[in-house]
């Protein structure tokens, strides 16, 4: 095969001159400058939002936050196997195929081309009276039409995509952090029913010993038939909380395993909802803080970047397109003969569109642009409103929390004591059988009571650590500070 050379052609170096102002160019875009809104909040929460500086959410791995092994595992399982966590990362692969694409706009295309025709012109349109046939070959590389970027609305169009990417990928991490926080309240909601069903289930059995006893007890005249009535319904009302608790269980299993994504079997021991030791000294910072650790926060702003570059975009399409078409190769009336001396052939077509009458399309687009940029602006101050409220809920929440556990252990230590001094005073006849079936049902409500307060403050700290961006990351600290 012979070599081919390229032929020092002016137009050919028009073309390729043409290629390099249009990188060169390329770079300016009609989008606005980008400024960051005003943060619409408060320069600091209305509730302390001191602790300790060794535990910053956004720092401490979700294994350290949460030192149960069976709820780390849990989240391990929900990590990999939950739908919604998925789809959010097929998301990514999507926006960033897209972003891709769009990329691939801003550099010309280069095809090899090549083709064959074999042609019969009539006697009535040949120059000589004679039908002939001809034949035709052609092979070389081509550039399809390329826009030269001059105005930046490739450009623009490409920096929205990145950003629309970009967006999409702190959504992801936003999901994690939501999905970490949601298995351990699922998990601790599961516990705390298996708690509140366990102690059902003790009273049950407390309290069918006393009915036999009351039933005795009427048998031989010692007690009224009244007195067996109410301690019958003390053991009916801890019958029906059982059946109660078990539904909420069962429900609450389910609601874990949606969360997870499967059964996850061979799980370490539970534990009670008092042995969690789940981290609670978070410090909070400051509100500005939450622009860079929420990635919420971050996945509007890029949001709001793609929107901006929209409006570039929108702006470039009233000024000229400019494309270049073009191709190099060799033509021939023989296949033989494509390769020989002579048979080079190029071609070079620049081509302008200029819009003048598109009935206000080019207007109305640039106007929707602009109306969706502001409506990026809204979403992007809104999520920073309730990202500050979410905290600000969960410090005011977190002192007066530890004050109800507090609180509810003592008064169910009260209603022990008090339990007590009914039976004896019930057995020196000095109380009523009533006063001694109030002092059961009341123990009994103490103890769910404060399994459901413990349950609060637990919440309240995941509440806290979602809010201020934790849940990412899985090892990144030592608590070795705080112990």
């Amino acid at each position: 095969m012979a070599n081919l050379s390229m032929p020092r052609s002016p137009r050919l170096l028009q073309l390729c001159a043409a290629l390099a102002v249009a990188g060169v160019l390329g770079g300016c875009t009609l989008a606005p400058t980008y400024e960051r809104p005003q943060a619409p909040v408060e320069t600091a929460y209305p509730a302390n939002a001191a602790g300790s500086k060794e535990l910053e959410a956004v720092n401490l791995g979700w294994r350290q936050f949460f030192p149960d092994q069976r709820l780390q595992a849990l989240i391990a399982a929900a990590l990999e196997n939950n739908r919604d966590l998925r789809t959010a990362a097929l998301n990514i692969e999507e926006a960033r195929a897209q972003y891709q694409i769009t990329r691939a706009d801003l550099l010309p295309n280069l095809n090899v081309s090549g083709n064959a025709a074999r042609t019969r012109t009539a006697a009535s349109q040949s120059l000589t009276g004679q039908p002939y046939i001809s034949n035709s070959y052609q092979v070389g590389l081509a550039v399809p039409a390329y826009e030269l970027d001059f105005f930046g609305r490739v450009r623009s169009l490409k920096d929205a995509a990145l950003a629309s990417y970009l967006s999409t990928e702190e959504a992801q991490k936003s999901a994690q952090i939501s999905l970490v926080a949601q298995v351990a309240q699922a998990y601790l909601t599961e516990r705390s029913y298996a708690e509140q069903l366990l102690l059902a289930d003790q009273t049950l059995k407390s309290r069918e010993d006393n009915l036999q006893l009351a039933q005795k007890r009427l048998d031989v005249g010692a007690s009224s038939a009244l007195d067996f009535r109410l301690t019958q319904t003390l053991v009916e009302s801890a019958r029906v909380s059982k059946a109660t608790l078990e539904r909420q269980r069962a429900q609450a299993e389910n609601a874990l395993t949606l969360l997870v994504g499967k059964k996850v079997g061979d799980l370490p021991p539970a534990q009670l909802l008092s042995d969690e030791k789940i981290v609670t000294d978070i410090p909070a910072g400051l509100p500005s803080d939450l622009l860079t650790n929420r990635p919420d926060i971050r996945s509007a702003e890029q949001s709001l970047l793609s929107a901006n570059a929209n409006i570039g975009a929108a702006r470039a399409a009233f000024f000229p397109k400019i494309s270049l078409t073009g191709s190099f190769g060799s033509a021939s009336s023989t296949l033989g003969g494509l390769f020989e001396s002579g048979s080079g052939a190029w071609s070079f077509g620049p081509s302008l569109s200029l819009p003048i009458f598109d009935f206000g399309r080019n207007s109305a687009n640039l106007d929707l642009a602009e109306v969706r940029k502001n409506k990026a602006v809204v979403t992007y101050e809104k999520t920073i409103q309730t990202a500050f409220r979410e905290v600000a809920d969960a410090l005011v929440a977190r002192g007066s929390l530890d004050d109800q556990v507090k609180a509810q252990e003592a008064f169910l230590s009260a209603q022990q004591e008090r339990l007590k001094l009914t039976d004896l005073r019930f057995k020196n006849g000095i109380a009523s059988s009533l006063d001694q079936l109030d002092a059961q049902r009341d123990l009994f409500s103490a103890q769910q009571s404060l399994i459901q307060a413990r349950q609060l403050r637990l919440n309240n700290a995941i509440d806290l650590y979602k809010a201020l961006g934790g849940g990412l990351n899985e090892n990144s600290v030592s608590l070795a500070a705080k112990q």
